[in-house]
């Protein structure tokens, strides 16, 4: 059987990337998800190539009417919630003296709020549906130390740890396991940014710090998104019934804790 067989998920972000990866694993292990993300174009594309088991949502993780209606539309759509995957996020980074309070205020509104609030809209109705569920946050190993340059986010993605202990903690009574999964440095096309903000702000030729992150992983290499399924769905399954408040490093090495 597999191990997602009849379930309902939502991932946030889900139109390409780690969520995209995510969703596609889901549906290959019986998951019916809803591909939740701003441009709802692109959600739509990406649900129409993974098949009749996707289903596209428009979803500001700003605004908590967008959140509600998300919601809602799940609930429209397959009858429930059983899991869902807090992956929307945004990056930046800046030495300390040049953050500016659009920046910070960004960042903490959908890093932090975001998650915070789409994780307690999911949490009521899986306490109103009385079958528990999974709630996944995607931390990241910035979020287990400070970095010179990205100060903003690394507080984002340490809250992000913080709010995975506390929701853990306060919801298992009702059967709802939160973790959290904290990536290393992951391939992708927002690698592209992040590359050409650090070629900024250390004075480097684009690709160098790309090549030289890549480099330091103990792994050998970056990761991938799909490097990161695997827990995605351990942590959605049956499998870690058990397993309350944490947050796995999914990162080559990078990090032990």
């Amino acid at each position: 059987m597999k191990r997602l067989e009849g379930k309902s998920a939502l991932i946030t972000g889900s139109a390409r990337g780690i969520g995209r990866a995510f969703a596609q694993a889901y549906i290959h292990e019986g998951a019916t998800v809803a591909i939740a993300d701003i441009n709802l174009q692109r959600a739509q594309a990406t649900a129409e190539e993974l098949g009749p088991d996707a289903y596209a949502v428009e979803m500001d993780v700003t605004r908590q009417e967008s959140i509600d209606q998300a919601i809602a539309a799940v609930i429209s759509h397959t009858g429930k919630l059983d899991i869902l995957i807090n992956n929307a996020a945004l990056f930046d980074l800046a030495p300390i003296v040049d953050i500016t309070r659009d920046s910070y205020e960004r960042l903490f509104s959908i890093n932090v709020a975001g998650t915070l609030f789409t994780l307690q809209a999911a949490a009521k109705q899986m306490i109103s549906q009385g079958q528990g569920g999974r709630i996944i946050n995607m931390a990241s190993q910035a979020g287990r130390r400070g970095e010179a340059l990205v100060g903003v986010y690394c507080a984002t993605k340490a809250a992000v740890i913080s709010l995975t202990q506390s929701a853990g903690l306060n919801l298992i009574k009702h059967g709802i396991n939160v973790n959290a999964i904290a990536p290393g440095v992951v391939d992708g096309e927002h690698w592209e940014g992040v590359d050409a903000l650090f070629a900024k702000h250390e004075n480097r030729p684009l690709g160098e710090k790309k090549k030289l992150v890549g480099q330091a992983v103990p792994f050998g290499r970056m990761g991938t998104a799909q490097d990161l399924t695997g827990m995605a769905v351990f942590l959605a399954s049956a499998d870690s019934s058990y397993v309350v408040a944490q947050t796995y490093n999914v990162d080559g090495g990078n990090w032990m804790s």
